[in-house]
């Protein structure tokens, strides 16, 4: 074996039998520290080779090209590698179509889009341009695809799940089509959009969503959105529970739950139920009652259960909720047979949805890249099957660490493991790796250094992703 100049002796195994490998020397960086530049490509994101292998995984290229539906426009990249180049800009943690300018020669980026370097940002503003709700409603869709083939590959199947539905604001400045005054408890007065997602509270993943016009959410757009919900899922799931604050009830939301055969908890602003002065009764340090009630402009009555609290113990728990009798009420509208504590404890835990949001905020939701509310639009999906690619690959990376544990594939199961950290911090440990690429056997080659603590376990990582295609592509 004839070692290249940048190969460790100990990399060699009969060199290996031979010498043990040196202590690390520690390295002495002073002002006098000569610079210089060498010939090797170098990336940053030495980890963008685990979501190109798991790109290769998903079949992504296949499932894209079965159902994106195409704009008019044709890029000399083509359109999956276009949408590629979106997805890996807001993998990588950049929001802003302009950034493109400082990924031109990134080595990884190129490599996979299979050029020497990137097009100019413009290139990809105007493909965006071209963009509209059709490419929308097919990103949605391929997003569902991908979903089922990873929690096949991870072998999760639950039979229920929970979908957590609620808005946010984002501020826009300038004319955007769409955008209008309304709820912005940040910037008053400002003008913006308001997106709807929902959020899985298993797997933290984004389920559907759309962006909006700045105007409150109405009971017939969620009703629209609870729709699409069991096209989304796999098809393992058979119970699904639906929660959502008071901006989303309406007997149009309500129906559709139960025309799909699903259970739902909604928050309840409209409307105030005649709760029984004998109803109540004490659970912990709160009240809790329920009672059957049919709303105005509603076809049939609905269970409505209720939990009170002193003002002056609500006053130390910041709940601004609405006064009646001395007591702060909140009411929640249910199809749950549960006793009145235990669905508002379901309810409760709808909380965590706010962090979700937060995370997709920081992921790129907040960028409005073009005046176009239809290209907006497709960004946004853009933005979320970013978000999502993240979500998956830890869900993938917890899978990986089972396996080790366990020393062999766990069994189908209804709850997986997944690291807990966020998906800044994701990005440290798996991403922001520092890798060279090389050109040896006739062949580019990854290289890791054998000093960064992070590099076994993105190697096993990688492993993992090779093993799954092979059972996948066997000829591969």
């Amino acid at each position: 074996m004839v070692k290249s100049k940048d190969t460790p002796y100990y990399a060699n195994s009969q060199a290996h039998k031979k010498h043990k490998p040196k202590e690390k020397r520690t390295p002495r960086i002073t002002a006098n520290t000569p610079v210089g530049v060498c010939e090797d490509r170098l990336t940053a994101f030495g980890g963008l080779i685990a979501l190109v292998k798991m790109f290769d995984l998903l079949e992504l290229e296949k499932e894209f090209d079965r159902i994106y539906s195409a704009p008019k426009r044709l890029p000399h990249l083509g359109h999956y590698r276009m949408v590629c180049g979106f997805l890996m800009l807001l993998f990588i943690g950049f929001q802003r179509l302009g950034h493109f300018s400082y990924l031109r020669g990134e080595g990884m980026l190129c490599g996979f889009l299979k050029v020497s370097l990137l097009p100019v940002a413009s290139t990809f503003w105007r493909y965006l341009r071209s963009l509209g709700l059709g490419q929308s409603a097919s990103l949605l869709k391929l997003s569902g695809v991908l979903r089922e083939k990873v929690w096949a590959l991870t072998k999760y199947a639950p039979d229920s799940v929970e979908v957590n539905i609620d808005t946010t604001t984002t501020t826009v400045y300038g004319k955007i089509e769409g955008s209008r005054k309304g709820y912005n408890p940040k910037h008053r007065g400002k003008k913006g959009l308001r997106p709807v997602l929902c959020f899985l509270q298993e797997t933290r993943e984004y389920l559907c969503g759309t962006q909006r016009r700045g105007e409150t959410l109405c009971a017939k757009e969620t009703a629209r959105l609870i729709g699409q919900i069991r096209k989304l899922l796999p098809s393992c799931v058979e119970k699904v529970l639906v929660r959502g604050d008071g901006e989303m009830i309406g007997w149009e939301s309500v129906e559709a739950c139960e025309k799909a055969g699903f259970s739902f908890i909604f928050g309840n602003k409209r409307c105030i139920p005649p709760f029984a002065k004998r109803g109540w009764y004490r659970h912990g340090d709160h009240e809790y009652n329920e009672c059957v009630y049919q709303p105005i402009g509603w076809e049939k009555p609905c269970r409505f259960v209720a939990m009170r609290i002193r003002e002056e113990r609500a006053q130390e728990k910041q709940l601004n909720l609405p006064e009646l009798e001395g007591f702060v009420h909140r009411v929640f509208a249910t199809n749950l047979a549960l006793r009145p504590h235990h669905v508002v404890e379901k309810y409760d835990l709808r909380a965590d949805v706010e962090n979700l949001i937060g995370e997709s905020q920081r992921e790129g939701l907040l960028a409005i890249p073009s005046r176009s509310f239809q290209s907006n639009h497709a960004f946004f999906q853009i933005v979320m099957l970013a978000y999502n690619l993240w979500r998956w690959m830890k869900l993938m990376a917890g899978h990986c660490e089972e396996e080790k544990r366990k020393g062999k594939a766990p069994e189908e199961k209804k709850q997986i493991s997944m690291p807990d950290h966020t998906l800044r911090i994701a990005r440290l440990k798996m991403l922001f790796v520092a890798a060279k690429i090389q050109y040896h056997g006739h062949r580019d080659v990854v290289r890791y250094s054998i000093h960064d603590d992070r590099t076994p376990g993105l190697l096993r990582f990688i492993k993992y992703l090779d093993r799954k295609r092979l059972e996948i592509h066997p000829a591969a």
